[in-house]
């Protein structure tokens, strides 16, 4: 049927190119009238990240042949913009019309489209663990994945790869960190002059400070007592290629391997040595000795690596550009390094006066290769352009932050080609294009042996139709054996009992790292956001991250809580009833920080019968709250008093040099929850009356000024109900039962600004629907506020929002959080979403701010005599910059000291249970204080 179709198709063109007509073709078309649609999408794996899969050329060329290119937009992309639309592409944040989507690093799960083929480099062809949450979601997604890692010839060798590029800028990069490290070891040298790789406009200006330093080098301005200088490069392909292009900028001279000691003892300082190392020089079979290079491709278990005794000890400088592949011998080991690092007697590394001896020769290793636990064992983690070197040393202590000390500089960016982005993208697209046409033809909804791929691109498709294809359900494999070798691991370590954590949000990393101080405890993170558990996992060692939706996936939310003896929720208090009812099946305790809501507690004669713990309210605001109220009470009761009244406001906020906001406020928890608590309900006794705000209502007109703390500008107004703590806190004479949230003064006329202007609205509106059409923030201003010309003037548009107000500080808010803007709105449903989303990233409290906790009782004591007592209770906790928040230590501490508890047996009572029995509340709050977290008391006497 093809081969007919295809005379035809031939007999007519033969036939329109006598009349001077031919048929168009289009790149890739497989069926006349279809026009392909690809997108390159934006690259966000890394905030440097600035490379593309096609320039602007390359582009233009795929118009000019029918191809519609959607351009993700970004202005990071070392092209901008316009030079793509110039190519005639065409520029939006929509991408889902595209059938292929080009990218370059990998994608976040959340961002990939179903039944969409992508090409990108995924990491994932060795099994690593950070990237199978990825695999999986492809595999779910129904996603066909090309990984041009594996685009390769008949031969075996990468067709399409970024390797010579990186080359280039490790190599630069190296250069500038040995100058540095010299200079912390007490020698000057002319590498002082070579900047990292970023620095320079192009790598031509990058080798030409390289080739300034060589022509110091080549005046003898090198310091004798460096001695000389001897650089190993592994392997002879495109890495090492242009690493090697940048090295020959300097005076040089190649020795072979054999020679590569003479070089080191003998060699002549006004010049550096090159050694390019290749397989048959370092390994050998492991019985007998001698390379075979087809055994060794095929059984690479039977080869040892004699690098670390051959080679290492006589390089200066070891620039590793081979592919590691699983199973294959390492070029230095842990072991190795414990040998070459040693600080020892070496009669070739002279000394001069002021000047001391180098420790050990080996001064810095640039691993392009960039794969931790590879074939550099010890770099089990990738540097970053941010914070590019660490010095590694033989006790296997790491230091980013000095290049004074023991120990080799590693260098190990994993995405080095980006510090030279056009030219790298210029260098990838011309590789990767030839490949176009046939990728094109991908259909990821139709079955592989539907198409007819060509052998270089078929045997790069990792995934297709919802499974892995035959040359990759290797990865399987490896994944179990990964698992099993952690099983056992576990089991050496004497791991005694498991706990499971569903999430790992912002409040997770002090939960975790209590948790991990008792090596017999071994931890499971789940979390959608799978990137966020495994930062958590590399943190901790031993901590295993697992991809779970909760919600799609209940199954697998059972299948973790069944190997768990203690699961702790941190999920979105909606979710806690799946993981819930899943312990309840499973006979596991569970521990939240949540308030135990109906949903949970309607649960409670089941895990009775169950015999199933399930302990709410252990953070903060429920939590620490609950924990110091009762404390005071207790002691007050035992002595005789009456509680008669109970004010208590709790709150998170930024510290106040960060507040500088028009809402005096950032996010340290859920921007949403924080937003949507201005609508809610609340009720409250004061001096004997029953105060009731109804949802939606005027809850900020509640609000009051606290002066408790007179160093802060603060107020505050109630949350939920609070009648109900006069049953649970055993206080039925009080007259005043209020609890509220602490906001800086301004917060709460900006939230109601912020009702008026109809932007807390939770409710889906049409507009913000994200199928619908492109707005800007002003569009959506003017239409929540169903101004008819969205084209108003500025100006004219300040003045109708100050009319429509009746103020003008809704125009300076709208100002100072940039919602007057001519900029596009990121879409989420409903207003309250939409600007949440948007505010979660602009009220963001950044890595070196810090936040502020501020938690406040006031408790009157009626005592015999007719005395009376105002006892305060202020709990103040300041957050660690590029630590811990005071968010996430008040509210991971205490559920991580009550988890403790749960497994040691330390509360026995079963069911759906609060923390305000005695034998939990005080040795919680006993075991907060020893990590820090401290109250201070008040008393007036009336």
């Amino acid at each position: 049927m093809f081969s007919c179709f295809k005379q035809i198709k031939d007999f007519v063109n033969k036939m329109l190119k006598l009349t001077r007509f031919p048929i168009q073709s289009t790149i890739g078309r497989r069926h006349l009238g279809t026009r392909k649609v690809i997108a390159i999408r934006r690259e966000d794996q890394s905030v440097w990240e600035r490379r593309a899969p096609f320039s602007p050329m390359h582009v233009r060329k795929l118009v000019k042949s029918g191809v519609k290119v959607i351009v993700q937009p970004s202005n990071r992309r070392a092209y901008p913009m316009q030079a793509y639309l110039n190519a005639g592409a065409v520029v939006q944040e929509d991408i889902s019309e595209a059938n292929i989507i080009f990218g370059v690093k990998q994608v976040p799960i959340d961002q990939l489209i179903p039944d969409k083929t992508y090409c990108l480099f995924s990491h994932t062809i060795k099994a690593q663990e950070s990237n199978m949450s990825l695999l999986d979601v492809i595999l779910e997604k129904n996603i066909r994945l090309i990984d041009y890692e594996k685009l390769v010839d008949q031969k075996g060798q990468r067709v399409v790869a970024f390797g010579k590029m990186a080359g280039v800028a490790g190599t630069v990069n190296i250069l500038h960190g040995l100058g540095l490290r010299l200079l912390a070891l007490g020698h000057h040298t002319p590498f002082m002059h070579i900047g990292p790789a970023h620095n320079y406009r192009n790598s031509s200006m990058a080798r030409q400070a390289v080739r300034d330093a060589g022509y110091e080098i080549a005046l003898g301005l090198m310091p004798k007592s460096v001695g000389p200088l001897t650089f190993v490069f592994t392997g002879s392909g495109n890495v090492s290629q242009g690493s090697q292009e940048v090295f020959q900028e300097l005076p040089h001279e190649y020795v072979t391997p054999e020679l590569l000691r003479k070089a080191a003892e003998h060699g002549n300082p006004n010049k550096v040595y090159g050694c390019e190392v290749r397989r048959r020089h370092y390994l050998e079979r492991a019985e007998g000795g001698g390379f075979d290079p087809v055994e060794y491709e095929q059984h690479p278990e039977r080869y040892i690596s004699t690098f670390s005794k051959k080679i290492a000890p006589y390089a200066s400088v070891v620039i590793n550009g081979i592919y590691w592949a699983v199973n294959s011998p390492k070029l230095l080991t842990i072991p190795d390094a414990k040998h070459l690092l040693r600080p020892a007697y070496t009669p070739w590394l002279p000394t001069s006066m002021g000047a001391p001896a180098l420790p050990h020769r080996m001064l810095a290793i640039c691993d392009i290769s960039a794969d931790p636990g590879g074939s550099i064992e010890f770099m089990n983690e990738c540097t970053t352009i941010d914070t590019p070197f660490c010095l590694y040393d033989a006790d296997r202590n790491k230091d980013t932050k000095s290049f004074k000390g023991p120990g080799v500089l590693v260098c190990s960016i994993d995405n080095m080609p980006t510090q030279i982005p056009r030219e790298s993208t210029d260098f990838f697209g011309d590789l990767l294009f030839p490949f176009t046409s046939d990728i094109l033809q991908s259909v990821a909804t139709k079955p592989l042996e539907e198409h007819n791929f060509m052998p270089t691109v078929y045997g790069a498709i990792i995934a297709s139709n919802g499974k892995l294809t035959p040359n990759f359900e290797y990865i399987q494999e490896l994944r179990l054996a990964s698992t099993k070798s952690r099983q056992k691991e576990a089991t050496a370590g004497q791991i005694e009992k498991q706990v499971v954590i569903f999430g790992a949000g912002r409040v997770a990393a002090p939960l975790v790292e209590y948790l991990h101080r008792h090596p017999s405890i071994g931890i499971t993170v789940a979390c959608e956001q799978k990137d966020l558990a495994d930062n958590l996992a590399r943190e901790y060692p031993g901590v295993e991250s697992v991809y779970l939706n909760a919600v799609d996936n209940p199954s697998a939310v059972q299948e973790l809580v069944a190997k768990a003896d203690v699961a702790v929720s941190i999920l979105p208090r909606d979710l806690h009833p799946i993981v819930a009812k899943a312990c309840i099946k499973e006979g596991t305790h569970m521990v939240t920080a949540s308030y135990a809501k109906e949903n949970l507690t309607v649960l409670h004669p089941d895990a009775v019968a169950a015999g199933v713990t399930i302990l709410n309210e252990v953070g903060l605001d429920p939590g620490i709250d609950h924990l110091l109220a009762l404390e005071c009470m207790q002691e007050a009761k035992s002595l005789g008093g009456r509680i008669t009244s109970f004010e208590s406001f709790c709150g998170g906020l930024p510290a106040p040099e960060f507040s500088n906001n028009p809402l005096r406020y950032k996010f340290s928890w859920s921007p949403r929850s924080a937003l949507i608590n201005t609508l809610a309900s609340a009720k409250y006794l004061s001096k004997g009356q029953l105060v009731n705000i109804k949802e939606g209502g005027d809850l900020m007109g509640a609000t009051k000024t606290l002066d408790f703390l007179p160093g802060f500008n603060l107020e505050g107004f109630p949350n939920g109900d609070s009648t109900k703590y006069a049953n649970y806190y055993g206080i039925p004479d009080a007259t005043t039962l209020l609890r509220g949230t602490i906001r800086y003064k301004g917060f709460t006329e900006a939230t109601r600004t912020l009702q008026l202007l109809r932007l807390l609205d939770p409710e889906a509106h049409p507009i913000l629907h994200n199928k619908g059409p492109e707005i800007t923030w002003r569009q959506l201003i003017c239409n929540l506020l169903e101004f008819q010309d969205c084209s108003i003037m500025f100006e004219n548009l300040k003045t109708r929002i100050a009319e429509h107000t009746g103020s003008d500080f809704a125009v300076e808010l709208l100002e100072e959080l940039g919602l007057l803007d001519d900029v596009g709105v990121i879409k989420c449903g409903s207003p309250l979403d939409t600007l949440t989303h948007y505010l979660s990233t602009k009220l963001n409290l950044d890595k070196d701010e810090r936040d502020l906790v501020i938690l406040r009782h006031e408790i009157g004591i009626a005592w015999p005599e007719n005395k009376r007592e105002v006892r305060g209770i202020n709990f103040v906790v300041y957050g660690d910059a590029n630590g811990h928040s005071a968010m996430a230590k008040t509210v991971g501490y205490p559920a991580a000291i009550a988890t403790k508890m749960v497994l040691d047996g330390e509360i026995q009572e079963r069911g759906v249970i609060l923390p305000f029995a005695s034998e939990i509340y005080r040795p919680i709050l006993s075991r907060l204080r020893v990590e820090g977290l401290h109250s201070s008391e008040t008393s007036k006497f009336y």
